[in-house]
């Protein structure tokens, strides 16, 4: 009778137990391949990966776990080694949002393959209450031994991502080196097909114009504008995402690449080597050897660069129609002259520029420097003043206009030209002198070498290593030096007094002629009167 009462109907004489809800747990899931091979298949690796996650989210559904809307992100050809991923971008966006709690992925390689990105994500999760969780691989993060397990499958697909580089690079290495083509931008007047370079015979007669010309004319700037003038422009190419690009005409940087391209002689570069390659050549031999003794003969008879040193201006000066002003130094009789030309002139577009297209660098600099240094009661260094202060410098024919960082605006007359000439002169002018650490150092290396010449002259024997070390230089130095020691008096002190200009090149000094007056003329002046 006692067993009877197990059969008594549910709830009669007992109390029911109520359950509570699962908590909702906002699932997202995430998946990614390396390439984009195969992807074009009706099922794919990305199909596979998503379906595992979402059956194992499914099987969760009693825990609370549910997908959000468009709640899976793919990424289709984009390395783990990089978080530069557009939907893992997308995704960390909602983890910020807090608008998921826990992310699916099918192994945890697919998320990244990089420990420091690893544990930069895990910061972001923990900060955004959000847990991940892989189909494939079981382990809980909340254990000391978990995250080891953790970090060790991290740091084996690490390093199987590092290993298979080295063997992609060893391979378009080895494949570079006997002659094959094996991707990359194609060079302009060729084409590819079955995956090697063709000649491509209309843009071949292109280039072999543009070695020609280049050869009659003597000048990037003038092939430029020839160019330009005859509606010759870069091929145009559409890349992965879609976009366009090309199209536009040839500027100095590109010509000088082709111009000095072996592909066109049927090589291939590698690591500053070229290999004989399977493509045929466009360019003769004979015509590559001289245009590259024309550039050779070009960079070395008038070298033009850019120096970002020196340049105050640089991203702030404009001439009157929007183009910026980049910084140029020229060499001449070895002195350095420094200016701001108009980018659109170095493009060979000289025509497009605005009313001033070039302009002295120290006259604008000192210019404006003036006119900031005359607005601030504080003391600034040149560069710190000109970032504290100027926001942008419009230069025209009748003056130049200044905008400041807190919105007022300056109107300054153009700076007069001045004679470089006058600077080495005794009368106080407004060009910029050598400036004072470079005309202590250029003293000191002048004292230096007196000192070593003397102590010859008295007959000493002298251990240049030794001497150097007494110093705190190098052997070099000192025997550079010495050549210093033999500059003009007249020289020296026009380097004491600041006399000289910044553009003096200690290097021209140090190859300077024994005569003085001759070392006078070398820097493109006379010899002062006695």
């Amino acid at each position: 009778m006692e067993r009877a009462s197990l059969l008594r109907p549910e709830g009669e004489g007992e109390c029911s137990v109520s359950r509570q809800p699962p908590t909702i747990r906002r699932c997202a899931v995430y998946t990614r391949v390396s390439t984009d091979h195969r992807l074009e298949m009706d099922f794919n690796s990305l199909d596979a990966q998503c379906e595992a996650a979402e059956a194992y989210v499914r099987s969760q559904a009693g825990e609370g776990w549910k997908l959000v809307k468009n709640g899976v992100f793919s990424d289709g050809g984009f390395s783990g080694g990089s978080m530069e991923r557009p939907a893992l971008q997308r995704l960390l966006d909602l983890v910020r949002s807090r608008g998921v709690d826990v992310i699916v992925v099918y192994k945890v390689d697919r998320l990244t393959r990089s420990l420091a990105d690893f544990a930069k994500l895990v910061e972001l999760f923990d900060a955004n209450g959000v847990s991940f969780v892989s189909v494939t691989q079981s382990f809980n993060t909340t254990t000391s031994m978990g995250r080891l397990t953790l970090n060790m499958l991290l740091s084996f697909a690490q390093f199987e991502r590092e290993v298979t580089g080295e063997r992609i690079r060893d391979k378009i290495s080895a494949s570079k080196k006997r002659g094959i083509w094996v991707g990359g931008v194609v060079p302009l007047g060729y084409r590819v097909e079955a995956k090697k370079l063709v000649v491509d015979e209309a843009e071949a007669a292109t280039v072999r114009q543009i070695f020609d010309r280049y050869l009659a004319l003597g000048s990037l700037s003038a092939l430029q504008k020839e160019l330009r003038e005859q509606g010759v422009v870069t091929r145009q190419r559409i890349l992965a995402c879609g976009k366009t690009i090309g199209g536009v005409p040839l500027t100095n940087g590109p010509l000088a690449h082709l111009l000095a391209n072996r592909v066109y002689l049927g090589e291939l570069n590698h690591k500053g080597m070229s290999y004989p390659a399977e493509h045929p050549a466009i360019i003769t031999t004979s015509l590559f050897q001289s245009v590259a003794a024309k550039i050779s003969e070009n960079r070395n008879g008038h070298c033009t660069k850019r120096s970002s040193s020196a340049a105050l201006l640089v991203g702030q000066l404009f001439d009157d129609r929007g183009h910026p002003m980049t910084p140029s130094v020229t060499n001449r009789k070895g002195v350095r002259y420094r200016y701001y030309v108009s980018c659109v002139v170095a493009q060979g577009r000289g025509d497009e520029a605005g009313s001033i297209k070039r302009i002295s660098a120290p006259q604008i600099e000192n210019a404006i420097i003036a006119a900031l240094r005359a607005r601030s009661a504080e003391s600034f260094d040149e560069r710190e003043l000109v970032a504290e202060h100027l926001s942008r410098a419009i230069v025209a024919a009748d003056g130049v206009e200044l905008t400041l960082a807190n919105g007022d605006s300056i109107r300054i007359p153009s700076p007069k030209r001045s004679s470089a000439q006058s600077i080495l002169g005794l009368a106080n002018d407004s060009a910029l002198p050598m400036k004072a650490e470079a005309r202590a150092v250029l003293l000191r290396w002048i004292a230096i070498g007196r000192q070593c010449v003397a102590e010859l002259e008295r007959g000493r024997t002298i251990d240049l290593d030794q001497f150097a070390e007494r110093r705190g230089c190098t052997r070099r130095h000192v025997e550079r030096m010495i050549d210093y020691a033999f500059l003009a008096p007249s020289l020296v002190k026009a380097i004491a007094d600041g006399r000289l200009p910044r553009g003096v090149a200690a290097k021209a000094l140090a190859d300077a002629p024994m005569i003085w007056s001759e070392q006078w003329r070398m820097i493109g002046f006379e010899q002062p009167a006695a």
